[in-house]
C-alpha cells in the first residue's frame, strides 16, 4: 500500500491515565497545524484477557474510544474519528499510519512503561517501526505549546533532516529553536560540526526562526549533556532522529539513548526517521 501522508495525527490510546496528556497534545497540534486527529486502540493479548475475564468488552472499547472523540470533538471542534484493530501493537500502529496516512503518531508513556505496558526498547521498536514522527509523550500536559526547541546535532547530514520539522512546528508555535552540537577533538569532525551549525542556523533565519547554538562542553556522554542542557533552556520538546538500521555515526536513537526518550523532566521528545520528510521548508 502506498503511503500518501494526510494531515492527520494518531494517537494510540490504552484507556490509563495518560489519555488526558496524549490527546492534550494532539489537540494542541491539531489546532495550530490544521489537523484531524484518528484514536487507535489495538486489540491485543492484554485487551483480549479483559475480555475473557469479563472485565471488559469488545463494546467498551469502541465506546470508550466514542466517548474520548466525541468529547474533543464537542470541546475543541476538531475533526476526531477512532479505530479498534486486533493485531500486535509492535506492526499495528505503524499499518495504520500508513492505512490512515497519518503525517504523525503521538504517543504517551509511563516512563518506561508505555502503551498498554510497552516497556523499554519495546516502546524503541515502534518508534523506529513508524513510518512517521513519533512524538513520545510522559506526564506532561501541552499547555502553551512548544516555546523551545532542542535540536541536537552531529557532524551528519542526516541530523539535519529534523531541521524540517522544526521550521514546520516552530513557525505554528513562534518557538525558538536551541541547537546544541557535539564536541569533537578531531579538527575534521570539529569543522564538520561548525559547518552543519552554520547551515542549519542559515537555513533558520531565511524561514524567520529565532535560534540559539552551543557546542557541548565534553566529548563523552552526549546524551546526558542533551538532558542537562534542555532542562537549562526549559526546552518543550526535544528533536532527536531515529536509526532502524544503526549504521550512521551520529546522535541517532539507539537503545542505549531511550535516557532522552524518558528524561526526568518529561520533555516531549519528536523521533523523527531519516527518510525523506514530506514537509517542504526554505533552504531544505
Amino acid at each position: 500500500m502506498e503511503y500518501i501522508k494526510k494531515n492527520i495525527i494518531l494517537v494510540p490510546i490504552d484507556f490509563t491515565d495518560m489519555v488526558e496528556y496524549a490527546t492534550g497534545h494532539a489537540v494542541g497540534i491539531a489546532q495550530s497545524l490544521h489537523y484531524e486527529i484518528i484514536l487507535l486502540h489495538v486489540i491485543n493479548k492484554e485487551t483480549k484477557s479483559q475480555v475473557k475475564k469479563g472485565t471488559l468488552s469488545l463494546d467498551d472499547v469502541n465506546q470508550k474510544l466514542a466517548l474520548i472523540a466525541n468529547d474533543i470533538v464537542q470541546n475543541h471542534k476538531i475533526k476526531t474519528s477512532y479505530i479498534a484493530r486486533e493485531g500486535s501493537i509492535f506492526t499495528t500502529i505503524s499499518e495504520i499510519t500508513k492505512e490512515t496516512g497519518a503525517n504523525m503518531v503521538i504517543m504517551a508513556t509511563h516512563g518506561k512503561v508505555g502503551v498498554q505496558k510497552v516497556v523499554g526498547s519495546y516502546a524503541f521498536k515502534i518508534i523506529i517501526a513508524s513510518p512517521a514522527p513519533v512524538l513520545v509523550i510522559q506526564k506532561r500536559k501541552f499547555e502553551s505549546g512548544y516555546k523551545n526547541i532542542l535540536i541536537p546535532l552531529d557532524d551528519s547530514s542526516e541530523s539535519k533532516q529534523k531541521i524540517k520539522w522544526a521550521i514546520y512546528i516552530a513557525k505554528k508555535f513562534k518557538s525558538t529553536v536551541h541547537l546544541f552540537a557535539m564536541k569533537e577533538t578531531d579538527d575534521y569532525l570539529k569543522r564538520k560540526i561548525i559547518h552543519n551549525v552554520k547551515q542549519v542556523k542559515t537555513i533558520l533565519a531565511q524561514n524567520n526562526i529565532e535560534c540559539t547554538d552551543k557546542i557541548s562542553d565534553k566529548v563523552s556522554n552526549f546524551t546526558k549533556q542533551v538532558n542537562d542542557y534542555a532542562s537549562m533552556i526549559k526546552a518543550d520538546m526535544i528533536m532527536i532522529m531515529t536509526n532502524p538500521d544503526q549504521l550512521l555515526p551520529s546522535f541517532i536513537l539507539t537503545p542505549n539513548d531511550e535516557k532522552v526518550i524518558y528524561n526526568e523532566n518529561k520533555i516531549p521528545v519528536l523521533c523523527i526517521n531519516p527518510v525523506d520528510l514530506n514537509i517542504t521548508v526554505g533552504g531544505l
